[in-house]
């Protein structure tokens, strides 16, 4: 095997090296040095501030329903009996009514006043709204099969005892009431 050896640089090669290793001023026109992008990201950042400031975001609450037919399915020969249950949310509490008039106070028959008052400190009895829900349904065998109910509410009732309503005339537990849900219009 054979070594190598380097050979020493001569002056005049020290000298290149050294001349080409500096660095050397930028002609005229030509740019310098490394890119400076700290003011590319202020700007940057300043404008997604900017963006992030001035969007609104909107949250919307949809509840599925289906709005009352008009006119119905055709005409009837027969006449049918049917519950046709309507809620209409008061200040004062919640009244039911049917096909056959005003559900009584306490759910007690039919007659006037107000199905389920206001319990003290001015909550409504949602748990008494569902009991009486379900004992107007089971109270005919033609009941039974109904699923629509129809619900109106006074200006100045809050939004979540409309929805707190609907959810009382669903269901009891696991078994379906009132199901399809319709809103009416209080005048």
């Amino acid at each position: 095997m054979a070594e190598t050896h380097d050979a020493p640089l001569s002056a005049s090669q020290k000298s290149r090296i050294r001349r080409l290793s500096q660095p050397k001023d930028p002609e005229p026109g030509e740019e310098a040095g490394e890119l400076n992008i700290v003011p590319f990201l202020d700007i940057i950042t300043n404008v997604m501030m900017f963006v992030l400031a001035s969007v609104s975001v909107t949250f919307i609450a949809s509840i599925d329903t289906t709005p009352p037919a008009i006119g119905g399915k055709g005409r009837s020969d027969v006449a049918t009996k049917a519950l046709n249950l309507s809620a209409f949310i008061t200040t004062q509490g919640i009244s039911l009514k049917t096909s056959s008039g005003n559900v009584a106070p306490g759910c007690q028959g039919i007659g006037a006043g107000i199905t389920i008052p206001m319990r003290e400190a001015s909550v409504h009895d949602f748990a008494a709204v569902t009991s009486c829900a379900k004992r107007l349904k089971n109270a005919a065998p033609e009941f039974k099969e109904e699923t629509q109910v129809t619900i109106t509410a006074n200006p100045g009732v809050e939004y979540g005892t409309i929805i707190d309503t609907m959810d009382a005339l669903r269901k009891d537990g696991e078994e379906e009431l009132f199901s399809d849900v319709h809103f009416g219009v209080a005048r």
